[in-house]
């Protein structure tokens, strides 16, 4: 795609691999927005392609673009052309099946996201606004030239919103839980964090940390280039036990984690629980020890301990956080039951473009009736708030 009147001075370009854009300037973009995260570094997206986890055979066609002002990268985003919805946490499966239905072909659609990765923030890199809506407008582009049904655009940065909004885009709501570390006085240690809870929500937390501890559960704590190669098989076989527990698939393979370790380890943490000497659990996190953020990942286990995911997960993490002086630990996707552990509801954020005018109308009316739902769930949650009342 070149230069056309929607797009002024500026040219957008397609590409088929991560590999294809420069990583320096992919990273220089990523690192000036307020809401950058690890996942949005090109290692990261590299990684998934090149491990074959993110690929068209696994219905992942990657079409990164591209926007260029003379010999300067003014915008980039992470695109790709859909087979499925499988990996997106965002769910339009009722959606697709109403095109289907009326005999209409919802497959391939555009998808701007992380692969398997729920995590919110920017998603459409850009020197600012203009560039932000440009890429936007490229997405819409791309879709009509191709006679797609769809773009779609998930856990966006605020900016990301504004801009779709700006757009015209249908904009979808969603829940997660975060837990945030106090600004004006954090907390001092996991201790503190207890105290500010209402007593039955502090005492259900002691009562699960103190039964896996009398199981003769300890846990081993590895940062980054410390997570050898013996641990990341240990992780990847948790990783992949998790997955058949579920009957279903791992997202991504051990290649991946490998070149994790090679080109992004200091951005990952592993919680590996021990019995009698022996591993029998981990847990993943992601890290960003700039922005003081952690994200919790993946989890896995060979022998079945009582209350040990809520450790793994939740309070080994936290802890780490509270002592690292962490703003912020992202649960991920879905799961009321992370209220209980002292992490809070918040809203994430979607955008969608559908090229038939009927479905279009159709989708907004339901986004419309279902971002009632969504404030009402928000309010409903808040007032379960499981700290004590200030």
């Amino acid at each position: 795609m070149g230069r056309d009147e929607g797009l002024g001075d500026y040219v957008i370009r397609v590409h088929d691999a991560p590999s294809r854009i420069d990583a320096r300037q992919w990273n220089a973009l990523l690192d000036a927005e307020p809401e950058a995260t690890p996942f949005m570094r090109h290692e990261y997206l590299a990684a998934l392609h090149d491990s074959g986890s993110a690929t068209h055979a696994t219905g992942w066609q990657p079409l990164f673009i591209t926007l260029h002002h003379g010999e300067t990268l003014a915008g980039a985003a992470p695109l790709y052309l859909k087979t499925h919805s499988y990996g997106e946490y965002v769910f339009d499966w009722a959606w697709a099946d109403a095109y289907q239905r009326h005999g209409l072909a919802y497959y391939p659609k555009l998808l701007g996201a992380v692969p398997f990765t729920p995590v919110p923030g920017a998603r459409l890199l850009a020197r600012g606004e203009p560039e932000r809506r440009l890429l936007l407008r490229a997405m819409r582009r791309i879709g009509r030239q191709q006679q797609l049904s769809s773009a779609h655009l998930l856990f966006m940065s605020d900016a990301d919103v504004a801009a779709a909004r700006a757009e015209g885009w249908l904009l979808r709501a969603n829940v997660q839980f975060h837990w945030r570390n106090p600004a004006e006085a954090p907390y001092a240690d996991f201790a503190a964090f207890l105290a500010g809870l209402q007593r039955d929500k502090r005492k259900k937390i002691q009562q699960e940390r103190r039964r896996v501890a009398e199981a003769g559960v300890d846990f081993e704590i590895l940062e980054a280039e410390a997570i050898d190669e013996s641990a990341w098989d240990f992780f990847h076989r948790c990783y992949t036990l998790t997955y058949r527990a579920h009957h279903s698939t791992p997202y991504l393979t051990r290649d991946f984690f490998a070149r994790m370790a090679a080109t992004m380890a200091r951005h990952w943490l592993l919680f590996i629980a021990r019995r009698g000497g022996q591993r029998i659990a981990c847990s993943l996190v992601a890290m960003d020890p700039g922005r003081r953020a952690a994200w919790g990942r993946y989890w896995g286990a060979v022998e079945a301990v009582p209350c040990l995911h809520f450790e793994a997960c939740y309070y080994q993490p936290l802890q780490w956080c509270i002592a690292h002086g962490y703003r912020r630990f992202e649960g991920g996707a879905q799961g009321e039951h992370k209220m209980a552990r002292g992490l809070l509801p918040v809203a994430t954020h979607s955008a969608h473009w559908l090229a038939h005018p009927q479905f279009s109308r159709a989708v907004a009316d339901f986004l419309a009736a279902e971002s009632g739902g969504v404030e009402r769930y928000l309010d409903e949650l808040n007032e379960r708030n499981p700290f004590k009342a200030a």
